[in-house]
């Protein structure tokens, strides 16, 4: 694959930008950190944008009869309001992005993860949890975009999805930017195997819009095909999945590798399905077979290269899901 292009992220500005949490404190993140060069961020401090200071009196969220408001128990302020507004006129004007790093547990970011107190009884301690004004705004308005918080990317397996969604979406928005016919066709082709292994209804789906048989603009087609492959993008690939695009790559080169290379190769994807392994390592040993054999169709497959590899991170919390 050639140079990635930069994707767009929205980010809690407390992530590492500004020391603005309600007690004066900035959260540092690694990924974070490693990120940072490889995409642009928008960041966001919700709870400052609409005029609570630094410190503050923490705000949390409270159920009643009138469903869910955003309150400060400390001073009895209700901000519902202000907080509603501003996630309106916020999502609404920002450019075109990729996705969204959001603060875990945070009553205006969290994505569900935040407690739900009763009405006026902060004490008796929280009797739910569900997403923050502006996390749940988020979820509501851009449903199939990447959105996870930094605690859920902790998770290797989430994190890589992660990162594959975001740069796959920024290669489709540089294809758009392109405007033709011709430069989705050849989006489609490099991401062929990619799609392969996440979802194959929608891989066929996919393959007709750019096979365009009845010659629709590129615009219209464009934008049907980015809701295609938003959705083809928006679950995780199946173990299973990964290792039949793996076997279908092998046989590319099946007879021009050893019995003992083929032996190991599938030792390897045997290993990967019994989840010892990361799918980096075979993917590894058909990257170096791609080189050897100078095989250039697998070579631009963004499924061997789907994001930069310094972004590589082999740590994992074992958690994430619930975060």
């Amino acid at each position: 694959m050639s140079g990635n292009p930069k994707p767009v992220l929205v980010i809690s500005r407390c992530l590492g930008f500004a020391a603005c949490r309600w007690n004066g404190e900035i959260v540092r993140d690694d990924f974070v950190d490693l990120l940072s060069s490889h995409v642009r961020f928008i960041t966001v401090c919700p709870e400052m944008e609409i005029g609570l200071g630094v410190p503050r009196d923490p705000i949390h969220i409270e159920t009643g009869k009138g469903g869910l408001r955003l309150v400060q128990p400390a001073t009895g302020r209700d901000v519902t309001g202000e907080m509603l507004a501003f996630c309106a006129s916020f999502l609404e004007s920002l450019p075109q992005v990729e996705g969204f790093i959001l603060k875990a547990r945070s009553p205006s970011c969290g994505i569900g993860d935040v407690k739900i107190f009763p009405s006026g009884r902060s004490e008796a301690g929280a009797v739910d949890k569900g997403p923050g004004f502006f996390g749940g705004e988020v979820k509501r308005r851009f449903p199939l975009l990447p959105t996870e918080s930094e605690g859920r990317l902790k998770n290797f397996r989430l994190r890589e999805h992660f990162l594959v969604r975001i740069f796959t979406l920024a290669r489709f928005r540089e294809a758009v930017g392109r405007g033709t016919v011709a430069s989705l066709v050849d989006f489609h082709s490099r991401h062929k195997f990619l799609l392969m292994s996440y979802n194959q209804t929608e891989l066929k789906a996919l393959g007709r819009l750019a096979a365009n048989p009845e010659r629709k603009r590129a615009a219209e087609l464009f934008e049907v095909y980015g809701e295609h492959l938003r959705k083809a993008l928006s679950r995780p690939p199946r173990y299973v999945s990964n290792i039949n695009v793996l076997l279908h790559s092998l046989g590319y080169f099946s007879d021009r590798l050893t019995a003992r290379e083929k032996s190991y190769f599938l030792d390897a994807l045997q290993r990967y399905r019994e989840r010892k392994i990361p799918l980096s390592v075979p993917v590894d040993i058909m990257n170096s077979w791609i080189i050897r054999f100078e095989e250039k169709y697998l070579a631009e497959q963004a499924f061997f290269r789907p994001y930069p590899e310094g972004l590589a991170m082999i740590s994992d919390s074992g958690k994430g899901r619930d975060l």
